[in-house]
């Protein structure tokens, strides 16, 4: 449950037209009706801080965590942000994955050197893994997104502005809401960011190969430093301006050309962002990604040196990254794991400071949403999909003696799907439950969070409605055996090697059930897919399982609380180490070093899965 809601009033602008707020939400024929209205305000859960990168309180955030639960706390906590910058699902209908590298095993380092050259990589050793999918009704997404930009907006200070990046494919709503929430009078400009690439055999439409930035104000006094984002007028321009010609929009005798040249139009030309570091900063494995000079040139427009920024769905760090880089303070918040894993390490890389945060809102993320979701699903014992149920439906159970009982599952990107009470009850009483068919006589109903059980059961019974039977279940029940911990064996020990004196931990063997799962899947898959002339080699791991090991933290600090990481590694997908920031040509020896004593150890696997032990039996010498 949360500790308390933190209030604030969702209502439009005085004199907008609305599409909005829940029960105004636009209908599309056989979409599910909706009627939840916001009403308590934004559920604020105890945040733990789990580490903090550098010495001082820098008041940079990392958070795992939603947008709304994020913001609740920001407002509790009187921190307003200056400008947001934010680039949330486009309700695409695409799965977005992450390439995993299983590393190179350090017993076979000296041979790997030696045949790095003749093995591909990439071919041999790597897998997909989903990241998230950004697969919505237009409804629910629009629900969604409405309540995440009341948020954002109750914690933007009067000056602040927001910037909401989307495509073609939800944006055209999404500005109604923008129009609703911030004003007609505060839309400043509709950006157009194009970019360049191939299109698809077959294509019947032009190449689609643009995105659109809605750029909102709180208010008529917003930043705008124009001075920081002029562009050089072209020779063309120059050339006019020099002969005063008539018609070229430009009379020298009553107009002056700015020499620190112009203001961009709303349209911008940047190359999407790549494999390599075309526009000075490198890009990571994170399939979102968008392009460095995109965000500095937002960043620069609407801030000055020591603003806050903030990005509610952050996902590979670029806008935190660009904020550092330009000396502003940051707020980065996703709800995945792989998005906070890649955000602190590139950050820890560029020598910012800041801490990370998890909202503590009772669901134990196996590593994002989507595939905490696939694991429910698969551990609720008979639940099968069912296209004869609405999509409200997770599936269905087959009972011998019932027939057929729909199952609901909360979604876990909606937080106001979180909390079961009377108004979703409501909802499945008088809206799902009517639309089942004649035969079905039980529905279960999961929950997350539950006001008071012995009332809701209460609310069940005075409502006869319905005959059918209501059985209510508690999610986290499931939730607790989706996280499986990995397990891990080694030895500390002091050492002296050249100049340096201190102490080593050795990894002698590592297990993850989970990765080795998904590599036996991706093994029979491909399996299937091969041919005599075009064989598949299995991924192999080595009984001390190393390969699968992506980073090591020491902390020398403290054995318990915040993590304090006094001496890092990284695997890169090539078995090259990444020390402390800093790349090496050194394959990864099984070890991790630090000069003081190390008192606890934490271990993520190439999936992105942490896991932290005590260190204790070091043998002095």
């Amino acid at each position: 449950m949360p500790m308390k809601y933190v209030p604030f009033v969702p209502e439009p602008v005085e004199g907008q037209a609305v599409l909005g707020n829940f029960n105004r939400i636009l209908k599309y024929r056989g979409a599910d009706d909706v009627s939840m209205v916001l009403q308590r305000g934004m559920p604020l859960y105890e945040m733990e801080k789990k580490e903090r990168v550098g010495k001082s309180d820098s008041g940079n955030m990392v958070i795992r965590g939603e947008c709304v639960s994020a913001c609740a706390y920001l407002k509790e906590h009187g921190i307003r942000v200056d400008l947001v910058y934010i680039d949330p699902p486009f309700a695409s209908g695409a799965d977005y994955g992450k390439k995993v590298y299983v590393r190179c095993n350090p017993k076979l380092a000296e041979a790997m050197r030696q045949a790095e050259e003749e093995l591909d990589l990439d071919e041999l050793k790597a897998f997909e893994e989903k990241m998230y999918g950004d697969i919505w009704d237009k409804e629910k997404y629009l629900n969604w997104m409405y309540e995440n930009l009341m948020a954002i907006k109750s914690v933007m200070s009067e000056t602040a502005s927001i910037y909401v990046h989307l495509d073609y494919h939800i944006g055209h709503y999404v500005k109604i809401l923008l129009d609703e929430i911030f004003g007609e009078d505060n839309f400043i400009n509709e950006i157009v960011w194009c970019y360049n690439g191939p299109g698809s055999p077959g294509m019947r439409q032009f190449n689609r190969k643009h995105d659109t930035i809605f750029w909102y104000a709180k208010s008529s006094d917003y930043c705008f430093f124009d001075q920081h984002i002029r562009v050089k007028h072209n020779e063309k321009t120059l050339e006019n301006f020099k002969k005063g010609l008539e018609g070229s929009g430009f009379i020298s005798n009553n107009y002056d050309l700015d020499a620190k040249g112009k203001i961009p139009e709303d349209w911008w030309q940047f190359a999407i962002a790549g494999r390599f570091p075309i526009d000075g900063i490198k890009r990571v494995n994170y399939a979102t990604e968008k392009p460095f000079a995109l965000v500095e040139r937002i960043i620069q427009a609407s801030s000055m040196e020591g603003m806050l920024i903030a990005d509610f769905f952050g996902g590979s760090g670029v806008t935190s990254a660009v904020a550092h880089k330009l000396g502003r303070k940051f707020i980065h918040c996703d709800i995945g794991i792989n998005s906070i894993q890649t955000t602190r390490d590139r950050l820890f890389t560029d020598g910012a400071q800041f801490d990370v945060f998890e909202i503590q809102d009772g669901v134990q993320l196996y590593r994002n949403p989507v595939q905490t979701m696939d694991k429910i699903k698969s551990l609720v014992q008979g639940l099968k999909q069912d296209d004869t149920l609405s999509s409200f439906w997770a599936g269905s159970i087959s009972d011998s003696k019932i027939g057929t009982i729909p199952v609901y599952i909360p979604n876990l990107e909606d937080s106001t799907s979180k909390l079961l009470d009377t108004v979703q009850m409501n909802r499945i009483i008088h809206q799902a439950i009517p639309e089942l068919e004649s035969t079905v006589n039980k529905v279960i109903v999961y929950y997350i969070d539950l006001a008071d059980r012995k009332e809701m059961e209460e609310f069940i019974k005075n409502d006869d409605s319905t005959t059918v039977e209501i059985e209510l279940r508690d999610l986290k029940n499931i939730l607790d055996d989706v996280v499986i911990g990995d397990y891990a064996e080694f030895h500390c020990e002091p050492i002296q090697e050249d100049l340096f004196r201190g102490y080593a931990v050795t990894i002698d063997r590592f297990v993850s059930d989970r990765v080795i799962q998904k590599i036996r899947e991706f093994n029979q898959k491909a399996c299937l897919n091969s041919s005599s002339k075009k064989p598949y080699k299995p991924i192999e791991i080595s009984e001390e399982g190393l390969e699968l090991l992506e980073f090591l933290s020491l902390d020398c600090t403290a054995s318990e609380g915040e993590w304090h990481s006094d001496s890092e590694i990284k695997i890169d997908k090539n078995g090259y180490v990444i020390q402390n920031g800093t790349k090496t040509k050194d394959f990864w020896d099984a070890r991790i070093c630090s000069r003081e004593k190390p008192l606890r150890i934490k271990i993520r696997n190439i999936c992105g899965d942490e896991t932290e032990w005590l260190i204790d039996g070091i043998l002095e010498g």
